[in-house]
Parts: C-alpha cells; sequence; structure tokens
C-alpha cells in the first residue's frame, strides 16, 4: 500500500503547475548513444526562479538532442539555448488547461486507490486461505481483517490528502 501511496507521488510530482518544478522532465527521455536517457543524466537540472527551469548541459553536444526533445514532450514549453544552458520558461496555465491537469491527477488518484483495494484484497484472500488451513484462527482472522481494513482507509486518506494538496497547487494563480 505503502509502494502505491509513494508511487502516486513520484507521478504527481511530473504534472505541471505554474511554478516551476525540476521534476517535470523526469517524464522526458533523450535518444543518445543508442538508448533513451532521462536529462538529469545528461545535464544538471535546477529551478531558480519560480517561473524558471535551467538546465546545464554537460556535452555541449546534447544540447540540441535534449532541447529536441523536450519540444516534442507534453509539456507545451518551448526551450531557449545558451550556449550550454537551456532555459524553460514556464507560462501562466489556462483555466483550460487547470481543468484538464486536475482530471489528470483525479485519475492518477483513482488508480492508486484501486492499487490499495487490490492489496487488501489480496491480503484478505491470505487470510482466508490461511483460516481455511488452520494456521490461524478464526479471532485472530478477524483481527488481522480490521487492521488490513485500517491500513486501507489510512492510505486511501492519505492518497485523498495529496490529491487535495496538489489540487490546490495546479489551481493557485
Amino acid at each position: 500500500m505503502n509502494k502505491s501511496v509513494e508511487s502516486l507521488k513520484k507521478d504527481i510530482s511530473t504534472l505541471r503547475t505554474g511554478r516551476a518544478n525540476i521534476n517535470m522532465l523526469d517524464t522526458i527521455k533523450v535518444e543518445i548513444y543508442g538508448q533513451q536517457m532521462p536529462i538529469d543524466q545528461l545535464a544538471t537540472v535546477s529551478a531558480p526562479e519560480a517561473r524558471l527551469i535551467s538546465i546545464q548541459v554537460w556535452d555541449k553536444a546534447n544540447t540540441m538532442l535534449i532541447e529536441s526533445s523536450i519540444q516534442k514532450s507534453e509539456l507545451g514549453i518551448n526551450p531557449q539555448i545558451d550556449g550550454q544552458i537551456i532555459r524553460l520558461r514556464i507560462p501562466d496555465l489556462t483555466e483550460e488547461r487547470r481543468k484538464d491537469l486536475i482530471k489528470v491527477l483525479k485519475n492518477m488518484g483513482e488508480k492508486s486507490k484501486i492499487s490499495v483495494r487490490n492489496v487488501r484484497r489480496e491480503a484478505n484472500e491470505d487470510l482466508k486461505k490461511k483460516l481455511k488451513e488452520k494456521i490461524i484462527s478464526e479471532d485472530n482472522s478477524k483481527k488481522f481483517e480490521k487492521n488490513i481494513q485500517k491500513l486501507t482507509d489510512s492510505n486511501i486518506e492519505n492518497i485523498e490528502n495529496i490529491l487535495i494538496k496538489k489540487e490546490k497547487e495546479i489551481s493557485q494563480i
């Protein structure tokens, strides 16, 4: 269940908000040396200002390849090249784009909740199997089932809190 929550945190960190966030680039891969590589393995990525991401490319030959990958991505940002530095100015989000991002966010949250519920179902099935094989008593089975449900409720509440926080971040003008 914790892995589902951590996965959600990682996934929503790549969602674009009105602020510069270096995690936005995590999903972008660059074709270099015959393989797909993430930008952070080819350059130093930083956010020196609230609406700017700076990419200091280590090998000048890779600058154009990184720029091309960013342009092809779904970020909708035009990179500006200055020698070996690529700057990404983060424009304000339109109201329509904010609504789209919130829909994507809710979809990610629902997938995480389903994942948590699947873990609960598997744990309960395992409990029933152990009860049937008389490995655990019926009292212990009931107690474990309640604990599993408490964990499930706690993780789903955690997911809800994460979604609410990110939705506020996206909606902020």
